[in-house]
């Protein structure tokens, strides 16, 4: 259950750093476009994490 959170917390905290810099960017914010933003940032996070895993070896 340990790793289980661990790869949560990491992809949350990626997902949240992705969200973040998307928000900085944009000039307007309305729901599809936050929406459609936070949804490619959790597949981001998820493909940051894939790699790091996969440079690190584990």
């Amino acid at each position: 259950m340990g790793r289980t959170v661990a790869a949560a917390g990491e992809v949350l905290a990626w997902w949240v750093l992705l969200t973040g810099g998307w928000l900085v960017l944009i000039s307007t914010v309305d729901p599809l476009e936050c929406f459609v933003g936070t949804g490619a940032a959790l597949l981001a996070a998820v493909a940051a994490r894939a790699g790091r895993r996969a440079m690190s070896g584990r």
